[in-house]
């Protein structure tokens, strides 16, 4: 069943947080296509029929750049471009999300959907199929390779004097992709073209590209293969990545639509080369594919003295006062301060979110909060309340409090949807669905993989649990340092 999506229409509740249905609340199937083309009479679905229906039916991706949820909002570059699409031609936008990729041409040949939108690239196979829009982006193939120690402090010229510039540079270098990727074949091309070996990593089958890109990151490898959309995304979250260095010719990535659907193509084109040198088309792929992702900004001591002082910033009061309202130590609730903001009032997050305690603005609306004309003591009510309700909804499955901070740190940062999933992850595949580390933290740190998050437990799919992981790893810490400072009286340094 599929359920037709109005943002005006959202009614934000908590019935959200004890029901938790990501697919009821935001009207999306997460459905397999169908496998085989049927032998009934397609029915041409085309503008007009559209516009009549009220509704346009989109396939998508759930990955980083076509769709996801985050911290309970609907996200995605490709999401925020159907969505602006759907709305210039006067109808509802319905989401349908495609578990098998292999066979969404013919989900969109049935007349199941009106568009694919699923970052694709066009190849001359696929136009036998079906028809593509005017390019969203033109996309080469990138080398991911990390940035030598010291890089902060180097000039351009030093920085690619230590980097890989030159495919020819690639000979004798262990290159890791997977051996049914079309990174794969490119590799192979590229090693007869230079006439050198590139020794080519075969990766399991099951590993997706930004799992590659964050070994990279981490030292485990030192290089992979991706698309630049995806490259430069994963970049806004791995600062130490360069992926400066092109393997391959620009490809075109674009929307399929049906051959029989001559009038929304044509639309679609204009609407899509009307929109490209827009502020607001800039501002989409600056958010997704430039903006830093990571929470909260430089942790430096600041204007206050922590160490000798014993305050941790200037809203210490405020932190206190409703930290014991929800009974949280109040260094707990200044650590995950510090990690959203950074305690700046007017901090403003690439997802949206503003103030001291990041809330997104439709968590925000629902906590009565104004993000932007937002107080600092305004933005800890509402978050507080926030954490309180995650409180009241994990104690019925967590009862050690020490524990379920860290269910309710993960749910602040992710969404409960996200760790509700990694909590059923982790009772169908033999872990302790009542422990943090090691057990839930685990299956969650899984649901970026298809494997995973197409599981028929899981109803939020993709999710980059990366990030929650070391959220909850990085307050925890942060807490524990604030709690061994001695209560004295506020020491200013100027």
């Amino acid at each position: 069943m599929t359920f037709a999506y109005s943002r005006n229409k959202i009614i934000y509740s908590l019935a959200f947080l004890t029901g938790i249905t990501c697919i009821l609340f935001y009207g999306i199937s997460f459905r397999k296509p169908a496998a085989q083309q049927s032998l009934v009479p397609v029915p041409i679905h085309d503008l007009g029929e559209i516009k009549k229906r009220g509704k346009l039916i989109a396939l998508t991706d759930n990955s980083s750049t076509s769709f996801y949820i985050y911290k309970g909002d609907s996200m995605g570059y490709e999401y925020e471009l159907l969505n602006a699409f759907a709305k210039e031609l006067g109808v509802e936008l319905q989401l349908v999300i495609a578990k098998d990729l292999n066979t969404v041409f013919s989900q969109l040949n049935n007349g199941d959907v009106d568009i694919v939108a699923a970052n694709l690239t066009v190849t001359k196979e696929r136009l036998n199929l079906v028809d593509f829009s005017s390019p969203l982006m033109l996309v080469p193939q990138v080398l991911i390779q990390r940035k030598p120690k010291g890089w902060e402090n180097m000039t351009q010229e030093e920085l690619n004097n230590n980097l890989i510039r030159n495919v020819v540079d690639l000979s004798g270098k262990n290159i890791h992709v997977r051996k049914g990727s079309s990174f794969y074949s490119r590799l192979q091309s590229l090693s007869e073209e230079i006439g050198e070996k590139i020794n080519i990593i075969e990766a399991p089958g099951d590993q997706e590209t930004e799992e590659l890109i964050s070994k990279v990151a981490s030292g485990e490898i030192d290089y992979t293969i991706a698309d630049e959309n995806i490259a430069l995304s994963n970049q806004t979250y791995y600062s130490n990545i360069d992926v400066e260095t092109s393997i391959s010719f620009p490809q075109k990535i674009a929307w399929a639509i049906r051959k029989e659907s001559p009038q929304l193509l044509a639309v679609m084109n204009d609407w899509i080369e009307k929109r490209k040198s827009s502020k607001e088309n800039i501002a989409v792929y600056s958010k997704y594919f430039k903006a830093k992702k990571k929470s909260g900004g430089p942790r430096g001591v600041g204007k206050y003295v922590s160490y000798s002082g014993g305050v941790i910033s200037e809203y210490d009061d405020l932190i206190k006062t409703y930290s014991a309202k929800i009974g949280w130590d109040w260094q707990l609730l200044a650590a995950l301060i510090s990690q959203e903001s950074n305690f700046s009032p007017t901090a403003r997050s690439w997802a949206g979110a503003n103030g001291l305690m990041q809330l997104v603005p439709q968590t925000a609306k629902h906590y009565g909060l104004d993000t932007i004309d937002a107080t600092a003591e305004q933005s800890i009510i509402a978050g507080t309340s926030y954490i309180s309700d995650l409180d009241r909804y994990w104690k019925k499955y967590i009862p050690n409090k020490a524990e379920r901070i860290k269910f309710v740190l993960a749910s602040y940062n992710a969404g409960l949807g996200h760790v509700v999933d990694a909590r059923n992850l982790a009772e169908k595949y033999g872990k302790d669905p009542g422990l943090w580390y090691d057990n839930v933290d685990y299956m969650i740190l899984q649901k970026s993989n298809p494997l995973i998050y197409n599981d028929p437990v899981v109803k939020c799919g993709y999710c980059r649990g990366q990030e929650t992981s070391a959220y909850v790893r990085e307050i925890l810490n942060r807490y524990n340092h604030y709690k061994n400072i001695p209560e004295r009286t506020l020491v200013a340094q100027n």
